[in-house]
């Protein structure tokens, strides 16, 4: 599609999926307000915090140091951004990535990031999901993400590639397990791509996501990357599941 005309209609009003109002974007403002309110978090894995910048308990008291050295986080994975995510990923709508990225633009330690002129990578999908799906959200999340920064003066050019990881294998459904069990799930799943591995070398990477629960997916993949050169790993959510959930 053409970028004017993509342009005119992200532009046009249109019914909050949310609370129905119109004229509004997909999220009007007054929902937005209300279901996305800032949140300090922990640096590494995006659990809301009580108390000011820095750890959460579950990372300040694990055996191993984070390989993910800051991770952000627009919404927590609650009503209604759980419902909208389900839309994006499994019915075929994959235009949500447009308003999530904006959220996510609004955060505000996401553009420091970007102003380090990270690589971004999307987390990838196995090649069975991805011929099910027809797109990896994680990866329309990067494109929406770099249109969006070409537009806005603050933000520099994205450095994007799409398939810096390689997935290796089906895991086993994750939704029920703990960290500890979704790590063992995923030990070697990720890897850097053979033939893009040499761009990976010296860089500071961008994981993209749609949502993160534990962070080991996050986790290990930024493991492959720094294995393969990366100098450091930082990774940008759309949602946290709450770690009571």
């Amino acid at each position: 599609m053409p970028a004017a005309r993509r342009t005119l209609l992200e532009s046009l009003p249109a019914t909050c999926q949310v609370c129905a109002a119109w004229p509004a974007q997909p999220v009007c403002p007054a929902c937005i307000e209300r279901f996305a309110l800032p949140r300090t978090r922990c640096r590494a894995c995006a659990a809301a915090l009580p108390y000011e910048s820095g750890l959460c308990g579950a990372c300040l008291t694990r055996p191993d140091a984070p390989a993910v050295e800051h991770c952000v986080a627009a919404v927590d994975y609650a009503y209604p951004w759980d419902g909208l995510i389900a839309r994006f990923k499994f019915q075929s709508e994959p235009g949500w990535a447009q308003p999530f990225a904006q959220r996510l633009l609004q955060v505000p330690q996401t553009l420091p990031l970007l102003q380090t002129r990270p690589l971004m990578v999307p987390i990838p999908l196995t090649a069975t999901r991805l011929g099910e799906r027809g797109y990896n959200q994680a990866w329309e999340l990067v494109k929406a993400l770099r249109a969006q920064c070409s537009r806005d003066t603050r933000a520099l050019p994205c450095d994007t590639l799409a398939d810096a990881l390689v997935r290796l294998g089906e895991t086993p459904d994750q939704h029920s397990l703990g960290r500890d069990a979704r790590l063992r799930n995923l030990r070697g799943v990720f890897a850097a791509h053979p033939a893009h591995a040499q761009r990976l070398v010296g860089r500071h990477v961008l994981l993209v996501d749609d949502v993160t629960t534990t962070g080991a997916t996050l986790h290990t993949a930024a493991q492959a990357l720094l294995q393969a050169g990366a100098a450091r790993v930082s990774a940008l959510v759309f949602a946290r599941t709450p770690p009571s959930r």
